[in-house]
């Protein structure tokens, strides 16, 4: 899947309606939208193996620990079920290729 990330600025503009988001989000990506978590906005984890390619723009990729990942065009990430989350801490919008292949937790 490709995925546009806006700024993150976007979401906390007090226009941003949380509700209608989620309800995309449901409606474009079943399975996966229930993956975040409430509690941590952004914050999910897949039974998967994960190949990420940024495509164009700038984002961060924060893992589990805390530690932010600062990702530019054509950077590759591989993911095997860690728990994370996408940041657009940029004033532009990011585009990102998702290619997940599902694999089961031991």
């Amino acid at each position: 899947m490709i995925v546009t990330f806006p700024p993150d600025s976007v979401m906390m503009n007090e226009s941003f309606d949380p509700i209608a988001a989620g309800q995309e989000y449901m409606e474009n990506f079943p399975g996966l939208a229930e993956k975040f978590e409430v509690d941590n906005p952004g914050m999910h984890r897949t039974d998967s193996v994960d190949y990420d390619i940024l495509l164009d723009g700038e984002l961060w990729l924060e893992l589990d620990d805390g530690k932010e990942v600062h990702l530019k065009p054509y950077d590759t990430v591989i993911q095997n079920g860690t728990r994370h989350a996408w940041r657009n801490k940029s004033d532009k919008p990011a585009t990102i290729a998702f290619v997940l292949i599902g694999a089961e937790r031991e």
